[in-house]
């Protein structure tokens, strides 16, 4: 059963968010299959905060840190971030979920 996370990124401008949501994170699931990730969805709040949120999965048995670091090294990465300021990115947060039986995700 694959591993399946939120992951939270919250931007410091509105300028960074749109970017990294419009631009930059859509580039990412050419990559993703490179290293065995899968994006479920893209969503961002009702109340207009500057967070994009991401359901990624990660290959049964694979440690979702460490895919994230290879990711991260990766020159399909550094591609997707061409011309994105990191710093700009102020927080990440992930929660990691099983799924419950029967869920339509297993």
């Amino acid at each position: 059963m694959r591993t399946y996370e939120l992951r939270a990124y919250t931007l410091s401008s509105r300028e960074a968010f749109d970017s990294y949501r419009t631009v930059h994170y859509p580039r990412h699931p050419t990559g993703f299959a490179h290293h065995g990730v899968g994006l479920h969805g893209l969503w961002t709040a009702q109340d207009g905060s500057l967070v994009l949120y991401a359901l990624v999965s990660y290959a049964e048995g694979e440690d979702p840190e460490k895919v994230a670091e290879r990711f991260m090294r990766s020159a399909e990465f550094q591609a997707d971030m061409a011309g994105f300021d990191p710093s700009t990115i102020v927080d990440v947060t992930t929660t990691r979920f099983k799924p419950s039986a029967g869920s339509p995700l297993l």
